[in-house]
């Protein structure tokens, strides 16, 4: 009895582990892209960026996550930075605003199929 205690004392730690910090949705069009930052056992705090999209076919969620750890941020800034820069340089580039209605069907990033570190 005492080691079933244990166990789901470490399951509430893993729950713990993955609970977010941090979240900020961004809806573009089709796709909406989330943000999260959450933190692993020693506290330490990382990103994930998920792309979600809705298949058309049968109205499946499509997702795409990355995860980014502390110690890359500088690096996959610069990256990032340059790569954008590069294409503003080269094509215009015009920011659509979308505006949505209640009817729209909203994504749950809930259903978003999580990945332990």
């Amino acid at each position: 009895m005492k080691l079933k205690n244990k166990y789901f004392e470490m399951g509430d730690f893993d729950k713990r582990e993955r609970e977010e910090v941090f979240s900020k949705r961004a809806r573009a069009g089709k796709r909406t892209y989330f943000f999260d930052v959450k933190a692993t056992r020693s506290n330490d705090y990382y990103l994930t960026i998920t792309e979600s999209k809705k298949r058309l076919e049968d109205g499946v969620f499509i997702k795409h996550k990355i995860f980014l750890y502390k110690e890359d941020f500088e690096k996959f800034t610069e990256g990032l930075n340059e790569t954008l820069a590069y294409i503003k340089d080269h094509q215009e580039v015009v920011e659509r605003r979308y505006e949505y209605t209640e009817n729209d069907t909203s994504e749950n990033k809930d259903d978003i199929d999580e990945f332990s570190i």
